[in-house]
C-alpha cells in the first residue's frame, strides 16, 4: 500500500531551499514521487502533515553503541554478555531520536547490526567496524601499570567476534586487518593518535608509521571496504590522509597542510565536538568516574576542536555529523547539531552534514541521506522548523513521525 505524506514543508537534505506544501509518496520501503501537486493514488494511506516539517532521517557517522563509559571498576564487574542488552537499548534510543542509520566506530559485533536487520530488535541501519586497531600503548590499549587489560574481561576476551586490536608492525596488521573484514567490518577503524579517554597518551600524540597506516589502507580498499582514522593531532591527521583514509575522526589540532589535505582529497572530518563536553560532564557530576588526565585533555580538546571546526567550515571541508555517543549518553546526539550551528554553520548546513554529506561519508548516498524517488523512506516529521530552531532536532518529544525503510517506528499525529 502507498503511504503518502502530504503537506508538509520538505528539506530534502540535498541544501536546496524548503519546498512548501510537498507530498511524498512511498511504495514497499522506499520514496516512489516527491513534488508539490502530486495527488494521492486511491487507496493510498494519506498523513497530513501540514504545518510541520518532513527531512531525512539523520545519520550519525561515529557511535559506540556497545559499551559505555563507566569507571574500571564497574566495567570489570559487567558481563560481557549484559553488554548486549545495554546495546539493544543504546539502538532503539538513537532510533527514538531521529537517528535512522549510524556507523558504530568500534564495539558493535555483526550479530548485533544482523539483529536489527532482520528485525529482533528496534534500532538504526548499521555500518559496523567491530574494534578500533590500535599500536601497543597507544589510544585503545587500556593495559594498566600493573599489567591488567580490562580488555581481556570484556570484548577482547570473547573470541573471533571481536579480533584482538593491538598490533604492531606490517606483517601483524595485514593479517589483523584480515580477521577484522573476517568478522564482519564495513570499515576499517584504526587509531592514528593519542586520545583524551587513553590513560597513557596525549591527543596529539602520532601513533602507527605510515608504512603501518598504508598496509590497513591498502587491505581495506582491497576488500571494497573504506577507513576511518581516530586522529586528533596534525601528524597522526596528515598521516593518515596521505595513506588514502577517507575519514577523520574529531580532528582537534587541524592546522592549514591539514585543511588543505581534507578539502584537496575530499576526505570526511567527523569531528564530534559534543563528546569532549559529555566527559568534562561526567567529571563534574561525578569526579571519580573519569580519570582526571580525561578531564584535562577533554577540556583542552574541545577549545581546540571548536577552532579547528569554524576552519574546516570556512575553508570548504566536507563534514559528516558525528558525536561519538557511547562517550556521552546515546540518544542526546543531535546536540552536535546545536554545537555545528553554534561554531559557524548555518542550520541548513547542519542539516545537510547529517543527511547527505553523513550518507556519502558512509557511501550509503544511493540509498538514505536525502527525499529523492529511489531512495529508502527514511523520514522525521517535525512540530516545527529547525532551520528557524536546530535544538527542535534534540526533542523527542517534537518528532511526530520517525519511519525508517517504509515502516513507522513512531507516529504521533
Amino acid at each position: 500500500m502507498t503511504i503518502a505524506i502530504v503537506g508538509a514543508t520538505l528539506i530534502d537534505g540535498t541544501g536546496r531551499d524548503p519546498v512548501p506544501r510537498a507530498t511524498i509518496l512511498i511504495d514497499g520501503e522506499r520514496i516512489s514521487a516527491v513534488g508539490m501537486s502530486l495527488d494521492p493514488p486511491r487507496g493510498a494511506e494519506v498523513i497530513d502533515a501540514g504545518g510541520r516539517t518532513v527531512m531525512p532521517g539523520m545519520i550519525d557517522c561515529h557511535v559506540h553503541l556497545f559499551g559505555h563509559l563507566a569507571p574500571l571498576q564497574d566495567r570489570l564487574l559487567t558481563p560481557p554478555s549484559l553488554e548486549l542488552f545495554h546495546a539493544a537499548r543504546n539502538a532503539k534510543r538513537t532510533l527514538d531520536s531521529g537517528f535512522t542509520t549510524v556507523r558504530d566506530a568500534s564495539g558493535a559485533p555483526l550479530g548485533l547490526k544482523l539483529a536489527i536487520e532482520r528485525g529482533l530488535i528496534p534500532g538504526p541501519r548499521l555500518r559496523i567496524s567491530v574494534v578500533a586497531l590500535s599500536q601497543t600503548g597507544g589510544h585503545i590499549d587500556q593495559t594498566m601499570p600493573s599489567g591488567v587489560d580490562p580488555r581481556d574481561y570484556s570484548m577482547g576476551g570473547l573470541g573471533p567476534e571481536w579480533p584482538h586490536c593491538v598490533v604492531d608492525g606490517p606483517s601483524a596488521i595485514r593479517r589483523t586487518v584480515r580477521e577484522v573484514l573476517r568478522a564482519g567490518a564495513d570499515v576499517v577503524k584504526l587509531c592514528t593518535s593519542g586520545g583524551v579517554l587513553s590513560p597513557a597518551d596525549e591527543p596529539w600524540h602520532t601513533q602507527f608509521t605510515s608504512d603501518e597506516i598504508a598496509v590497513m589502507v591498502q587491505e581495506a580498499h582491497a576488500a571494497g571496504r573504506t577507513c576511518m582514522a581516530h586522529a586528533h593531532g596534525a601528524e597522526g591527521i596528515k598521516n593518515a590522509l596521505r595513506a588514502g583514509v577517507e575519514s577523520i575522526e574529531h580532528g582537534s589540532y587541524l592546522d592549514e597542510e591539514c585543511i588543505d589535505l581534507l578539502r584537496d582529497r575530499g576526505a570526511f572530518l567527523v569531528p564530534t565536538m559534543v563528546a569532549s563536553l559529555w566527559v568534562q560532564r561526567y567529571a563534574e557530576r561525578d569526579p571519580g568516574s573519569v580519570l582526571p588526565q580525561s578531564a584535562r585533555k577533554a577540556k583542552e580538546t574541545s577549545e581546540r576542536r571548536a577552532e579547528s571546526f569554524r576552519a574546516a567550515v570556512a575553508a570548504g571541508v566536507r563534514v559528516a555529523m558525528g558525536t561519538d555517543s557511547g562517550v556521552g549518553p546515546h540518544g542526546r546526539n543531535a546536540e552536535e547539531l546545536a554545537l555545528m550551528v553554534e561554531h559557524g554553520m548555518s542550520p541548513m548546513q547542519a542539516i545537510v552534514a547529517a543527511t547527505r554529506v553523513a550518507a556519502e561519508c558512509l557511501r550509503m548516498e544511493r540509498h538514505v541521506g536525502t527525499i529523492e524517488p529511489g531512495k529508502l523512506a527514511d523520514l522525521l516529521v517535525i512540530d516545527g522548523d529547525p532551520l528557524d530552531n536546530i535544538g527542535l532536532l534534540q526533542r523527542r518529544d517534537y518528532l511526530a513521525l520517525i519511519m525508517q525503510g517504509g515502516v513507522m517506528f513512531k507516529k504521533a499525529m
